[in-house]
């Protein structure tokens, strides 16, 4: 009777150890995040928490847009968990974090080409870095100008508050030279999203705009860039943007406060592992890494 009631307590206590092992790997992965940001991250912020909390179902995540200068923002205040940037924060903006006792660390998570998009019926297939500069600073205002018809070009610019506006101005209109004099022309429409600028060039053929490669539908047409005027001229690919032929990519990015929860380590974790990255190429981003 006695080894039997010390095999039952046997029993007992191994159940209670492998259950009780479930619930703390439950609370893990339990809580919430708060992610904000990038509008061209969005729908990939979307559906790595969707996919995360499938697997982790007392996990909640929400993620909204207002663009990387509002992620930014949230973070440095402490009104987000994470922040998703298409540009990297500027030294003021860390030396804000910190001076808010926050001090933030940067996580790459993907990568990102920006597709020049014109309309299909746009003759005009290539255009190198220089020609792009006088188009979206209005130095260039017909597309014959470029080899087009004889149509005036409408601009369509992200707004102010977008990395991806920053990240254009930086690298294309000022061709590098952060603090160079270049402007957006006064002309070009600030639009509020990447979706906006998609539906506009759909739409008008003396249009040109750019978005995110996650972005096009196909209803639009990819210009082919050049870094010279004898080329090569390339367009936006996931393999160009890895083997850095393609001139306008970027690094997409979160940014956490140095301390934060488990919780946001276990969702960075599963953001960098190979499930994670294979939904950075199902949304048409570029993942860190090619499959084997």
């Amino acid at each position: 009777m006695k080894n039997r009631i010390l095999a039952i307590l046997s029993v007992i206590m191994s159940l209670s150890l492998i259950f009780g092992g479930v619930s703390e790997a439950a609370e893990e992965v339990s809580g919430s995040i708060q992610i904000k940001g990038s509008d061209t991250m969005v729908n990939l912020g979307q559906s790595w928490a969707e996919e995360f909390m499938n697997l982790h179902p007392d996990a909640s995540i929400a993620v909204t847009g207002g663009g990387s200068g509002t992620g930014i923002a949230s973070i440095i205040n402490g009104t987000c968990d994470i922040a998703q940037c298409s540009r990297a924060m500027k030294e003021e903006e860390l030396n804000a974090a910190k001076s808010k006792g926050r001090p933030v660390r940067e996580i790459e998570v993907g990568i990102d080409a920006l597709a020049v998009i014109v309309n299909p019926a746009n003759p005009v297939s290539q255009l190198t870095i220089e020609q792009l500069s006088g188009i979206f600073t209005g130095t260039i205002t017909n597309w014959k100008q470029v080899g087009g018809e004889d149509k005036p070009i409408l601009i369509l610019s992200r707004e102010r508050n977008s990395g991806t506006h920053v990240y254009f101005l930086e690298h294309v209109l000022r061709r590098g030279n952060e603090k160079g004099p270049e402007e957006y022309s006064p002309k070009a429409l600030m639009m509020p999203s990447s979706q906006a600028i998609v539906e506009e060039v759909a739409q008008s053929v003396s249009a040109i705009g750019y978005v995110g490669m996650g972005y096009v539908t196909g209803k639009e047409k990819k210009i082919a860039i050049g870094i010279a005027p004898e080329g090569p001229f390339v367009l936006p690919s996931i393999d160009t943007a890895l083997d850095k032929t393609y001139p306008i990519a970027r690094a997409l990015l979160m940014y956490v406060p140095e301390t934060h929860s488990g919780l946001v380590d276990t969702f960075l974790d599963f953001v960098l592992s190979d499930q994670g990255q294979e939904i950075v190429q199902q949304m048409d981003f570029v993942p860190l890494r090619k499959k084997a």
